[in-house]
């Protein structure tokens, strides 16, 4: 069994990052006021980014059911803005008593730019979207009491899995969210029963720069289509220092790993392939050095996917790349 810190971790992302900046985003700040003036979108890509957009600018509480292959379980969820850092709280309300809360400011990445540019409505973020996924607009619905419109997304490949979004019409706040595996069958449906009161936060959002680094010696020899590094959540856990923890994302979907030497203090997980409710994590062991390497990649794609990357993991204690080619 995997243990659970890479459980938690993984829970983190599902409940708290379904809707993160990409990568390619570049501002220092965008003022949430302007949300209020835009007109209502009418292309899927730019529903997209209005809900992107508006997970980070409203201030609102939810309630939420969370069903997969582990059952159903409830959430309290809160999402508040103070001095232009976001705090998020997810809640489980049945089974052990369990808190998950991210906090901080958004990250972006490369140079920044002016207060008043958008974190993700650019030109680049649509068309790196649009060369995996294609994003179409299905009917308006009812949705916790509130309309919304679906916004479907399918994989234009066997790499990553699918998604359909339900989008408040009124906020752009995702009301409900499919999984769907790469046959089509539903793996998660996370779905809001209840939004109170949102309101948009009436300042600017702050956001940090991103500029990835040095991946070290450790380099994936190969990697999904369209997967680049990636900022880590800051969930408030003091990082190990023996262990490596990487985050790459193609916008929509993610996958972390994490390398570490076994020792006493870190017993060894079985090699092979894990299912951890809809994510998989697979696991490989390799000798280096004298020491014993625990190599781990996980996340909700294609296990096969999770395999190679981590079949393919290499050693070059003289790399300085920051990513591997395609």
């Amino acid at each position: 069994m995997v243990r659970s810190r890479f459980v938690m971790r993984k829970a983190v992302s599902v409940l708290l990052m379904s809707f993160a900046v990409s990568a390619n985003a570049e501002p220092k700040g965008f003022d949430c006021r302007r949300l209020a003036d835009e007109p209502t979108p009418s292309m899927a890509i730019e529903w997209l980014e209005r809900s992107m957009l508006a997970g980070h600018c409203y201030i609102f509480q939810a309630r939420a059911v969370r069903i997969s292959r582990e059952g159903v379980r409830t959430l309290a969820l809160s999402h508040d803005i103070r001095n232009g850092v976001v705090r998020e709280v997810a809640s489980y309300l049945d089974g052990p008593p369990v808190v998950y809360e991210r906090h901080g400011k958004i990250v972006g990445s490369g140079s920044s730019v002016s207060e008043g540019a958008k974190p993700i409505a650019s030109s680049m973020d649509a068309e790196h979207i649009g060369q995996y996924y294609r994003l179409t607009l299905g009917g308006e619905e009812r949705i916790a009491g509130r309309r919304s419109v679906r916004l479907d997304i399918e994989p234009l490949d066997a790499l990553r899995y699918g998604h359909r979004f339900w989008l408040d019409t009124q906020t752009g706040l995702p009301l409900k969210q499919v999984l769907l595996d790469v046959d089509g069958r539903i793996l998660e449906t996370f779905q809001m029963t209840e939004l109170v009161d949102p309101s948009l936060y009436e300042q600017s959002i702050s956001f940090e720069t991103f500029t990835p680094r040095p991946e070290g010696p450790w380099q994936p020899g190969w990697l999904p289509a369209g997967y680049q590094l990636s900022p880590l959540p800051d969930t408030g856990e003091a990082p190990r220092s023996a262990l490596s923890h990487r985050l790459y994302s193609d916008g929509l979907s993610s996958f972390s790993l994490f390398i570490e030497p076994l020792s006493d203090d870190s017993p060894a997980l079985r090699p092979g392939l894990h299912r951890l409710g809809i994510s998989y994590a697979a696991v490989r062991h390799l000798p280096l050095g004298g020491r014993l390497m625990q190599i781990v990649v996980m996340g909700e794609l294609p296990p096969q996917i999770l395999v190679r990357v981590a079949a393919e993991m290499q050693f070059q204690p003289d790399s300085s790349r920051l990513a591997p080619a395609s």
